[in-house]
């Protein structure tokens, strides 16, 4: 019977964390995002001219609130050509304790992949374990690569190559910090983190970062970590794993990116945030609405980065050819 309880299928192109995919496909991902918003001409052709996804299906799996999530990969889909099917945790068998390993089994008899959004990392690596179509990391509380995949397509977008570029991060050392960790060594940029004590990074993504050229300055002192920096990116200081607390807010306090700090950064420094802010907490309003901000841009990048993984993800060995116009 153990052997009924072991996955035999050939790994599918799985898209969890950054670490766990070579530079050069994440740059080639970026490049075919890049190719195919060209396409899109400013919305004025939303529909892929080849339509790569049609008649593929990807279950939107979503645990926690989304926004920029669940519209990204829904609106995503459908101009590759393909479909979503949005499963609500309460509405599925997951509920009445089906296990996530039968669960990972049936999906992909029905949909061609599966984008998860869950408070427990285990879910995610449990899906992927027994799914045999790919699996998309939508957020876990260690990570989230979709987002600095649109972080980094957009800093590029205003700034150039990010390769030998200083990021700085400042605020809490939280998923998003750690998937910017490992984005810096396999896209070749410093990162500089400043949080409280209390609110570090990940020591083992500092570690394997570092261990594979990464340059990585973790430091308490805001101003330090900002100074001539070609962009500051912060989050806000209660994510969706985390209880509010006067404590905890408190703690932040002398981390808040303000017009002060940002004069300590380069002329030019652009402001990031994944969204959503809180605005008065970790950035004041004249910063957040301010000439350098980005966060539009990069909330509007998780659609085009997004369709660049979908397509990585499933279309094969040729996919990159979608990053360019149809011949014919």
């Amino acid at each position: 019977m153990n052997a009924l309880r072991t996955p035999t299928h050939v790994t599918p192109r799985h898209f969890l964390d950054l670490k766990e995919i070579d530079a050069a496909t994440l740059r080639a991902i970026l490049d075919v995002a890049s190719g195919i918003k060209r396409m899109q001409d400013h919305r004025a052709r939303p529909m892929h001219p080849a339509l790569p996804l049609r008649g593929r299906a990807l279950g939107l799996m979503l645990s926690k609130p989304s926004t920029r999530t669940r519209v990204s990969f829904e609106v995503g889909m459908q101009q590759l050509g393909g479909n979503v099917v949005l499963l609500a945790p309460s509405d599925m068998q997951l509920g009445r304790g089906e296990s996530i390993a039968d669960t990972a089994r049936v999906l992909s008899r029905f949909v061609d992949a599966i984008v998860l959004r869950t408070g427990r990392t285990e879910n995610l690596r449990e899906l992927a374990r027994w799914s045999s179509v790919p699996v998309i990391n939508g957020l876990t509380p260690d990570s989230h690569p979709v987002q600095i995949m649109a972080d980094i397509m957009t800093f590029e977008e205003h700034r150039g190559p990010i390769r030998g570029r200083t990021l700085a991060w400042v605020g809490d050392g939280n998923n998003v910090a750690t998937s910017f960790i490992e984005a810096a060594a396999l896209f070749g940029f410093s990162l500089r983190l400043a949080t409280p004590p209390t609110h570090a990074p990940s020591v083992a993504a500092v570690a394997w970062a570092r261990a594979h050229g990464g340059d990585i300055t973790v430091t308490t002192d805001p101003v330090a970590a900002v100074k001539g920096a070609d962009a500051i990116i912060t989050d806000t200081w209660v994510s969706m794993s985390d209880k509010a607390s006067d404590q905890r807010v408190s703690a932040f306090e002398p981390y808040r990116v303000d017009a002060a700090l940002m004069a300590h950064a380069a002329p030019d420094a652009l402001f990031l945030h994944c969204l959503p802010a809180h605005i008065g907490e970790e950035v004041t309003e004249d910063v957040f609405e301010g000439p350098r901000s980005v966060v539009f841009d990069e909330a509007e990048n998780r659609l085009h980065a997004q369709k660049g993984i979908l397509v990585w993800a499933l279309c094969g060995a040729d996919w990159q050819q979608y990053g360019k116009e149809p011949t014919a």
